[in-house]
């Protein structure tokens, strides 16, 4: 298969195939007669793959060494079972801190509708942003 072919079998786009090339993920042979890539089922199994991997959050060094195991006949399973318990406490913690950001933010525009418009005086530079948690907070303490 050429790179149009394989990109269409796989449901990708050709400049996805020849990025997985140069990462060295996919080994097309070439054609002596004209020296365009050849691609083979197995090129095409490890492009399905590492689309699923990165569907699943895996980065490119990862997916690397999980094909790397594969070729050498070791079962990457393991690694992938802890890599990807990793990931997930990984995505746990950010949607943590992206619902305390969002509720920072809420609470910022909610004060932010009371509050006036400021020019920058020397002391301040935008009000809303230096003085937007003063609401909730009295003589230093949380209310």
């Amino acid at each position: 298969m050429k790179v149009k072919q394989l990109a269409e079998a796989a449901a990708v786009n050709p400049d996805t195939v020849r990025f997985y090339t140069r990462e060295g993920l996919l080994n097309p042979s070439r054609n002596p007669e004209n020296n365009y890539q050849q691609f083979d089922t197995d090129d095409l199994r490890r492009l399905r793959f590492a689309r699923k991997a990165r569907q699943l959050g895996f980065s490119l060094p990862e997916i690397r060494a999980i094909l790397d195991q594969a070729d050498d006949h070791h079962s990457p399973c393991p690694m992938v079972r802890e890599v990807f318990e990793q990931r997930l406490a990984e995505v746990e913690r950010e949607i943590t801190e992206l619902q305390q950001l969002r509720e920072r933010m809420k609470g910022a525009l909610t004060a932010w509708r009371d509050m006036p418009d400021g020019t920058p005086d020397g002391h301040t530079i935008c009000r809303l942003i230096e003085h937007w948690d003063d609401a909730s907070t009295v003589n230093g303490h949380e209310e």
